[in-house]
């Protein structure tokens, strides 16, 4: 069995995605679906719940929030999400519940080129819009998503959607290149049709639980549209 260290383990498992990749455009410098018995309301959080007083990310105190979103949607815990292989990132742009997301992988198989990934969402979170492109150690990433709980909004390059800028959020407006947009549904299906297309997601407002199946995933052909994001 293959052993990543943290860094590792992050690296592998970022992801995000959409269906749609075509042309892009120019860039920068209700409810989502269910509850559990546990909870009749997914809780609200704030910016700074997720900081310290040094301004450091408490990743403690995000985990804690992806618990009880895990709870509300009555969505199992098992041990292994209790240990350092599930993570959860800000990005380095200090806005967390804008631009975050927790994961754990699954399975990131080099040798046989596959992918078992987990993405957890809470309420208007995104994954910033990044691609994938080839490394010495893999292809250019091939990515399919299988929205589990709530829903999630999925943006590919292509012909942008009407009023998509109304819902990009702040830290993107300007940067944000793939705007042809697609709601994904609980139960439903998607995939990127173009290893190298730009595309990121955003959760609905009761956050999203996506299963990503994929080829096998390279930290290094990580790039992000926004200057300033990072894993």
């Amino acid at each position: 069995m293959m052993k990543f260290n943290r860094r590792e383990i992050i690296g592998h498992g970022l992801v995000a995605g959409t269906a749609l990749s075509f042309s892009t455009t120019p860039g920068c410098t209700a409810k989502g679906g269910g509850g559990s018995n546990l909870m009749d309301k997914i809780k609200a959080y704030k910016t700074e719940e997720f900081y310290k007083d040094d301004g450091s990310f408490d990743e403690k105190a995000a985990k804690k929030a992806y618990y009880e979103m895990m709870e509300y949607y009555s969505y199992p815990i098992p041990d292994r999400l209790r240990t350092e292989d599930f993570w959860t990132l800000e990005f380095g742009l200090g806005e967390f519940l804008e631009v975050g997301m927790a994961g754990i992988l699954w399975l990131n198989n080099k040798e046989h080129n596959y992918l078992g990934h987990e993405i957890f969402l809470l309420p208007g979170q995104m994954i910033p819009e990044h691609w994938h492109v080839e490394t010495e150690e893999a292809e250019a990433k091939k990515e399919g998503w299988h929205v589990r709980h709530g829903w999630a909004y999925m943006y590919g390059e292509g012909e942008p959607t009407t009023g998509v800028d109304a819902r990009i959020p702040p830290l993107h407006k300007e940067c944000a290149e793939a705007r042809a947009e697609e709601k994904v549904m609980p139960g439903e299906v998607t995939f990127l049709k173009r290893p190298t297309a730009k595309h990121w997601m955003m959760a609905g407002p009761e956050g999203a639980i996506v299963s990503e199946y994929a080829t096998y995933h390279d930290m290094n052909g990580v790039r992000f549209t926004h200057p300033d994001a990072k894993i």
